[in-house]
């Protein structure tokens, strides 16, 4: 099977990377709230790395690597050399119209990283848009962005978006209520 048909069956792939002071408080919440999420069906969880910018040297360190069950794929993104972990073959097609983050972009983000701070960096799929990434591909779409709204963007229309949330949640609940009567 080729790299582009597998490419094809699985849901959007997003990296986040999450930056930790050295004060954070590690509880498992973060991981708890990605197995719920996975046992919801909304994300696979791919792949999980922590990992941390030395307060002396500065180099970027790997926390707790996993063998062949998390981490390597990251790792291999972030250039380390994990025994067992090979580097891509290069087998995905390269899509003209592709975005997203790049190789470079995601070097950057571990080296933002300041010295005594970790990161978490978690690969997922979007397993809900599978069907969506499908039907857009179908229709001949091509993505032209996507990201997270900032807080201050978000402020600029808070309001408006209170009122739709409020009369989404009407509408669910009534129809909730007809489906019991």
């Amino acid at each position: 099977m080729s790299g582009t048909t597998t490419a094809g069956r699985i849901g959007p792939v997003q990296l986040v990377a999450v930056a930790f002071g050295p004060d954070a408080r590690f509880e498992g919440r973060v991981l708890q709230e990605l197995e719920r999420l996975e046992q919801a069906g909304t994300i696979r969880l791919l792949d999980l790395l922590f990992v941390a910018r030395d307060a002396e040297d500065g180099d970027l360190v790997a926390l707790g690597y996993q063998g062949e069950s998390l981490g390597g794929i990251v790792g291999a993104l972030l250039g380390f050399d994990f025994e067992g972990v090979e580097p891509g073959n290069g087998a995905i097609a390269a899509d003209t119209e592709a975005f997203g983050l790049g190789e470079a972009e995601v070097l950057a983000l571990a080296g933002a990283l300041a010295p005594g701070q970790a990161a978490a960096f978690m690969l997922f799929e979007h397993v809900w848009a599978r069907a969506l990434k499908a039907a857009i591909r179908e229709a001949g779409g091509v993505p032209l962005g996507e990201g997270f709204l900032t807080p201050e963007l978000v402020a600029t229309v808070a309001p408006e978006l209170a009122a739709m949330a409020a009369e989404l949640d009407a509408l669910g609940h009534a129809a909730t209520d007809a489906r019991e009567a």
